[in-house]
């Protein structure tokens, strides 16, 4: 698929069938998050693959009840590493560089789950503290968004988009 083709068919959907993602798919997937750009190529972040029921509907439930997450076969956690980024670059790493890295990361897996014919729907609203306590890992690690993917259980219509004049300011 051309790129510009792809942004415009990548759509938030929140119903997914049951149908389990191909590995092959899978691994493209994680591939492609490992190819996005860092701060200094540092990789400031971790991603946590989910596919067990118990720990995606803790997730929903930490994402303020968002369910539809559970019905995913897969969630990946982005978490944003601090102490990986902060060796290079200090406080700026810590606050910005490593929150960068995960959400690029993530960007890079949705759109190569859309081209792989999947759907996703970006999760930024939750618990940081329920988010690490459903899948286990240290106050060390900064939560940045949620990916359930999986095969569309809907086809959402688009959503409107601003005016680029709206949007852009020349300088």
């Amino acid at each position: 698929m051309d790129y510009f083709e792809l942004i415009k068919a990548r759509h938030s959907t929140r119903t997914f069938t049951p149908q389990p993602v191909e590995k092959v798919k899978l691994d493209a997937i994680l591939d492609a998050a490992n190819q996005a750009p860092s701060a200094g190529n540092v990789q400031g972040y971790e991603i946590f693959l989910v596919r067990k029921q118990e720990q995606k509907a803790a997730l929903a439930k930490a994402a303020l009840e968002q369910s539809f997450m559970a019905q995913a076969p897969v969630v990946l956690v982005f978490c944003a590493n601090p102490a990986r980024s902060s060796r290079r670059y200090g406080q700026r790493g810590v606050r910005l560089y490593s929150v960068q890295d995960a959400t690029i990361a993530c960007t890079f897996a949705m759109l190569a789950a859309t081209e792989l014919g999947l759907a996703t729907v970006w999760i930024g609203a939750f618990d940081d503290d329920a988010v690490r306590q459903a899948i286990h890992i240290s106050d060390a690690l900064l939560p940045v968004a949620m990916l359930p993917i999986g095969y569309a259980g809907e086809h959402p219509e688009p959503t409107g988009r601003r005016k680029l004049e709206d949007l852009v300011r020349e300088l």
